[in-house]
């Protein structure tokens, strides 16, 4: 079981990411490292490398990973980069992230997900992975300023609050928009302060809900 799911892994990586695009090495490297059955329900397993989202409860999902593969590309993550996520789910982005930087923390609204989460991170011996419960949309201020900022929900409009945790030259990527009309968004801060926006595609992810929804 384990030998044929390490299969699964490196043909996702073939298919499903170089041969669609994806060129950063330090990203293939980690999606062919962390395994994603673990960030899935048992039941669910052997699904873990087919080509498209998967439920892990509290109607969320596990995002396709061809679309986390692109958003881990254009962070541009460096090993001593200090990474917020979003929208933490199961665990599976702050897992990649902890591959590619010095320290990550990511934020899941509900408790039981981060809950199970952390667990799985801590079974991966990641201990720079930081998974705490709380509202993603006001990201992590006592934290702040973050190297880049991975939203992995879709807020109606951009949250200012995040792109001002950003240190100069931070990148924050980001789905926005309404569900059938969301864009991914790159926002890169200058050293002056202002922001360079650029879309790379439609995408589908979950609504990014407010403490105050």
């Amino acid at each position: 079981m384990a030998a044929d799911l390490a299969g699964a892994r490196a043909r996702m990586v073939q298919d499903q990411l170089v041969d669609r695009g994806i060129t950063d090495r330090r990203v293939l490297g980690a999606m062919a490292a962390v395994p994603r059955e673990r960030f899935v329900g048992a039941d669910l397993r052997d699904l873990a490398y087919l080509d498209g989202p998967l439920p892990i409860g509290a109607s969320q999902t596990i995002s396709q990973s061809y679309v986390v593969a692109l958003m881990l590309e254009l962070a541009a993550i460096g090993a001593r980069d200090r990474v917020l996520e979003v929208g933490a789910g199961s665990g599976y982005v702050a897992a990649l992230l902890g591959h590619l930087s010095s320290h990550v923390f990511a934020l899941e609204r509900h408790e039981a997900l981060a809950r199970e989460a952390a667990a799985r991170i801590a079974a991966l011996g990641l201990e720079h992975v930081d998974i705490r419960t709380a509202d993603g949309s006001r990201g992590l201020p006592d934290e702040a300023p973050f190297d880049v900022i991975l939203v992995s929900a879709a807020p109606p409009a951009l949250p200012e609050a995040l792109r001002e945790q950003l240190a100069p030259g931070g990148r924050l990527v980001i789905p926005v928009g309404t569900l059938g009309r969301q864009a991914l968004e790159r926002h890169v801060r200058g050293a002056d302060g202002g922001f360079d926006v650029s879309r790379h595609g439609g995408v589908a992810f979950v609504p990014l809900v407010s403490g105050a929804e």
